[in-house]
């Protein structure tokens, strides 16, 4: 099987919202709720990956002739490649009957997994897709991340139990969440935290808390104060607040802002190939999480088009640190890319 092939396979059983587009811009699906797009009219989304676009590469070989590595090693544990497959829930609901979500993180957690990367699971209302992510990331030894949404508190310590009994390496809340409509007016009230009430939630997890939805300085700030360690620059792929920037605006002046503090910073939203990895790392990720390409990957090919999907991005991140003069991720520098 190929790429090509698994995009075409995803297009016959992926639903009627998404359109398993060979380019995940946002465009064909639009403000389109159920379905991968967005409140409002979707600029965000779109801007998201129109941004990384306009960041262009500085080619350079005169350096030593080599092959490049792309390992790296975060929370302890050592990744073939600076990306992840990122959370997502409700996929029977947004992308078709195929799967529902136990049966997408066990494929995706154990695929990421044997390539040598790891995947956030997502959550959702239904307090089987939570245990079922944390089933699946027991299985894989622990190499997963469970993504908890911004429940309340009695909830969300319920959901941290089942992440520390997994094994997991890390835990994460998509606090970008708090914008999703059926969080809203919920009784008990769910949604966006104080540093105080996040502070609670980082003791409670017990292992490295990520905290994603991160856009400002002052947001990374704030997750630093709460004892995170690490945030994800998100928008929540630009489906939950039309007029923001795209993270590719923001990543640089914030991951500046938290330089050598030892909290690590990821980015997600419209991120599509190794070059826009690569871009990102120039910018002063550690990290890279892709979400809509994996779902794309899971109803195209399953365990076969996950790892397609990996080595295809993996494979351009390699050529990309060959072509601009690093040998290894901690070559990766800011005057490698131009914006």
């Amino acid at each position: 099987m190929t790429y090509q092939e698994v995009l075409a396979q995803a297009k016959e059983c992926i639903g009627k919202y998404c359109k398993a587009c060979a380019v995940c811009n946002g465009r064909a699906c639009g403000n389109q709720i159920p379905g991968p797009g967005a409140k409002g009219i979707g600029d965000t989304a779109i801007r998201n990956y129109d941004k990384w676009k306009e960041i262009r590469v500085n080619m350079d070989t005169l350096c030593e002739n080599g092959t490049a590595d792309t390992s790296t090693e975060l929370f302890g544990r050592k990744f073939r490649y600076p990306f992840f497959a990122g959370p997502v829930g409700a996929v029977n609901l947004h992308y078709g009957e195929k799967y529902n979500d136990l049966a997408y993180n066990k494929i995706l957690v154990s695929a990421c997994r044997e390539s040598g990367i790891a995947a956030f699971t997502g959550d959702g209302t239904d307090p089987a897709v939570m245990r079922g992510a944390t089933e699946a990331i027991a299985a894989a030894d622990g190499f997963g991340v469970p993504t908890v949404k911004p429940w309340n508190l009695d909830t969300i310590r319920e959901k941290l139990e089942l992440c520390r009994k997994s094994g997991c390496f890390a835990a994460a809340m998509d606090i970008d969440a708090a914008g999703l409509p059926f969080l809203k007016n919920m009784t008990p009230p769910a949604g966006s935290k104080t540093v105080e009430e996040l502070k609670e939630i980082v003791e409670l997890a017990g292992v490295p808390f990520i905290v994603k939805g991160v856009m400002t300085v002052k947001g990374a700030k704030k997750a630093m104060e709460a004892g995170a360690s690490a945030i994800v620059v998100s928008n929540h792929g630009g489906r939950v607040l039309d007029q923001c920037p795209a993270t590719a605006e923001v990543l640089e002046e914030i991951a500046d802002s938290v330089k050598g503090s030892g909290m690590k910073v990821f980015v997600d939203g419209g991120i599509r190939t190794g070059t826009d990895v690569f871009k990102a790392l120039a910018l002063g990720a550690d990290g890279v999480l892709i979400c809509r390409p994996f779902v794309t990957a899971v109803y195209g090919g399953a365990e076969e088009g996950v790892k397609l999907y990996i080595e295809k991005i993996g494979a351009e991140l390699a050529d990309t640190m060959a072509m601009c003069g690093a040998h290894r991720i901690s070559d990766i520098t800011r005057d490698m890319v131009r914006c």
